[in-house]
């Protein structure tokens, strides 16, 4: 999203941008990702420690060495400042100021996943409004993350937890080792995880670096292939460690507080969390790490379908679980004459209409809260019941019509680009997609409702929005002889059968055979 605001600010005209971050990972990150997005831009230049590039059209700078260095600055269109809750510190303030001054009509955007400041410092002193606010839930219902299962463990540690004092920051860590870090409790850790989740790709988040390092060896002596990453770790070293760990090639990285945030590494599908949140942002950050969805292009044979979270500290029963975390609805359907936007009485920050609490100030807007609590009541009454709710509100929000065969076992939807499907195969969920002239791709394994979604996602990346309805008029038409000659049906065996359903049939009558074939060669790639 980050790279592609700024690849449309310079379609209009924009000639330089800069984007700020905090951490060297998180320059590298997205500058691979904008030249992904956005090819025709060119070149573009490093500021940080090593390097002082500016020459380009667009930079990617390391706050703490800008703020040392305002010789490099430019006069620049757009600043877009990643991780934007790090614009209450003083060096980001210095930063933005500067870049002002240079060119007082320069556009300014910030990304965070946790704008609201545990410190309650605001941001409202750099940013106006909240553009978008995009829930974790609805980035799990539209299949952009894994769903996350959340596990609380109880070590019989809980009540002295919730006595450790906290400090300016967080809780006192040290307080918490004297609580955690204990042999027995280390091996009923590694147990327990054993028991939940074994076979998984796993980032454990310790108290402190000796803590970290008990817990490392614990994971060796049952043997898991286990190592550990800190703070003052050599920057290669630990390049190299994550390099390794996103690469398999060891099962359980160990850290304090290095991989909270910053850190994309996609096989993560277990978080271990040994020491509690005092900020609900800090447990969202840690949890995200284990989210992302596995892209299946850069991981063949590996796979996903969601996140296990196992919790021995105390942190979501303080904060309440990730699904919680909903500030909007995106399926809610707005009441007539309801604004597109609205001011937040707390702070005076302009939320996107229909917001249930300000992800700024914390602000919470009742009404929307209760009908929250009434769905998260209908979720734990009948889960099967949401599920299908989620299932029935994606079909419904894709612009394409999903067709449904063989009591379920596939689903099937056609655009004038590209077509998708669903497909219950040997006991698991599949999804595959193919564009005109293009070879066939398996997208996705595992839950339904992620692979649906990734499937409406992969015609939607093809598809313009009015060839979408036009492929809709086809429900109203009857099937042409065509389609009836290529189906073996006379037109009286076709009295249920239109226009577009025939063309989801003759999908899969042309493909049959490519998709089975696509289906085991995933099979044995998992195996």
């Amino acid at each position: 999203m980050l790279s592609k605001l700024v690849g449309d600010v310079f379609n209009t005209g924009a000639e330089r941008a800069i984007i700020l971050q905090h951490r060297d990972e998180l320059t590298k990150q997205n500058r691979a990702t904008f030249h992904k997005v956005n090819p025709q831009i060119g070149a573009s230049g490093v500021i940080n420690s090593n390097q002082k590039q500016f020459s380009s059209n667009v930079a990617f700078a390391m706050v703490p060495t800008l703020a040392r260095n305002m010789q490099y600055l430019r006069a620049v269109d757009i600043a877009v400042v990643d991780e934007a809750h790090h614009t209450a510190a003083a060096s980001y303030g210095r930063v933005l100021e500067a870049l002002q001054e240079l060119n007082p009509e320069m556009l300014l955007a910030g990304f965070t996943a946790t704008p609201k400041r545990g410190d309650k410092a605001s941001l409202t002193n750099w940013f106006s409004n909240v553009a978008d606010h995009i829930s974790l839930q609805e980035l799990v219902r539209s299949g952009v993350l894994v769903n996350p299962r959340c596990f609380v463990i109880d070590l019989g540690v809980q009540e002295d937890l919730a006595a450790v004092k906290r400090n300016v920051s967080d809780f006192d860590m040290s307080e918490v080792a004297k609580i955690m870090d204990h042999t027995p409790l280390n091996k009923q850790v590694v147990q327990k995880w054993k028991d939940q989740a074994g076979d998984r790709q796993t980032v454990v988040f310790c108290s402190t670096v000796e803590h970290a390092g008990h817990i490392t060896d614990e994971f060796r002596e049952a043997g898991v292939a286990a190592r550990l990453v800190w703070g003052d770790m050599p920057e290669a070293d630990r390049r190299d460690t994550l390099a390794d760990f996103d690469k398999g090639l060891f099962q359980v990285v160990v850290n304090v507080a290095v991989l909270t945030e910053g850190w994309d590494c996609q096989p993560v599908d277990c978080v271990v969390l040994l020491r509690p949140c005092s900020y609900k942002g800090t447990m969202i950050q840690m949890i995200g790490r284990g989210l992302r969805r596995l892209d299946p292009e850069l991981y063949p044979g590996r796979r996903k379908s969601d996140c296990i979270v196992l919790d021995f500290g105390t942190s979501i029963i303080t904060h309440g679980s990730l699904e919680v975390t909903t500030e909007l609805d995106p399926e809610q359907e707005k009441e007539e004459g309801q604004p597109e936007f609205m001011r937040c009485p707390g702070c005076g920050t302009l939320l996107p209409g229909g917001s249930r609490e300000c992800p700024i100030c914390g602000h919470s807007f009742v009404e929307e809260r209760q009908a929250a609590a009434d769905l998260a009541a209908l979720t734990k009454e009948h889960p099967e019941r949401a599920f299908e709710l989620r299932e029935i509100q994606l079909l419904d929000a894709s612009p394409f019509r999903w067709e449904t065969f063989w009591d379920g076992a596939v689903m099937i939807a056609n655009g004038f680009n590209a077509w998708g499907m669903t497909v219950w195969y040997q006991g698991e969920w599949h999804s595959l997609g193919a564009t005109k002239g293009e070879p066939l791709k398996h997208l996705s394994r595992g839950d339904k409702l992620l692979c649906l979604a990734v499937a409406d996602d992969f015609i939607r990346s093809y598809e313009e929005e009015d060839t979408a309805h036009k492929s809709r008029r086809w429900l109203h038409l009857q099937p042409t002889d065509n389609q009836l000659r290529y189906l073996n049906m006379q037109r009286g065996q076709a009295y249920d059968l239109n226009r577009y359903k025939a063309s989801c049939l003759l999908t899969w009558k042309f493909n049959e055979q490519r998709v089975q074939a696509k289906l085991g060669e995933a099979n044995r790639q998992a195996a």
